[in-house]
């Protein structure tokens, strides 16, 4: 399961970051050159001001999937 978003700052990283710690499976973020567990802050940073894909596991539920990116805005 995939979905865009846009990191605009630091604030987005922490909460990008508490949101995927609470998720009940793994959320990883892909910037297309790099792939970084969300629940790991220092490695967050470097995608400030850049466009990422949200990516999970495809038996996530797609609806709660969409809920946890929208979330992440």
């Amino acid at each position: 399961m995939i979905k865009e978003l846009n990191i605009k700052n630091e604030g987005q990283i922490r909460r990008i970051n508490q949101i995927a710690s609470q998720a009940p499976y793994e959320v990883w973020l892909n910037s297309g050159t790099v792939m970084l567990d969300a629940r790991s802050l220092l490695g967050l940073y470097a995608l400030i001001g850049k466009r990422v894909h949200v990516v999970a596991e495809d038996d996530v539920n797609p609806a709660a999937f969409s809920r946890l990116v929208d979330s992440m805005e």
